[in-house]
């Protein structure tokens, strides 16, 4: 069995908010459990041991936004990624949701190509939002 099939994909609770604040540092511990009650976390298990973690934010209060996705680089390019992103959209879609958006800086080639990769096009960028007056390129993915 690969590793893929051995990952389980669900939202976070309570029991991995720490594991979660040390994995995202560009938010508080308070915001993780504030997004942890409000099903905005979404972690990858294997064997029981958190791998992978995606926090949901959402524009103007309606629109979906992936804040972040990252996944433990030992199990990087093994389609956890596109496990965990499943998951969002399922939940998205039966929450009533058509579009998901995204973004990466920039500079990050890598990242923009896991975005094209699972669906995304290229929605605009605002520059030297980022430090050092890097820019954001935003991403957009129908769920339709």
């Amino acid at each position: 069995m690969s590793v893929n099939e051995r990952v389980i994909v669900r939202f976070a609770g309570p029991e991995v908010l720490e594991w979660c604040v040390v994995s995202d540092d560009h938010v508080t511990e308070q915001v993780i459990r504030h997004k942890i009650v409000n099903d905005e976390i979404i972690i990858a298990e294997l064997d029981g041991q958190p791998i992978g973690y995606l926090r949901i934010e959402y524009l103007w209060s309606n629109i979906p936004y992936i804040g972040v996705i990252w996944v433990i680089e030992l199990y990087r390019k093994e389609g956890i990624g596109r496990k965990i992103l499943a998951y969002l959209e399922d939940y998205l879609r039966s929450r009533g949701h058509d579009a998901l958006f995204s973004s990466s800086q920039a500079n990050e080639p890598e990242p923009q190509a896991w975005h094209r990769s699972v669906g995304f096009v290229e929605a605009g960028i605002i520059s030297g939002i980022n430090d050092g007056g890097i820019g954001e390129v935003f991403f957009r993915k129908s769920l339709t």
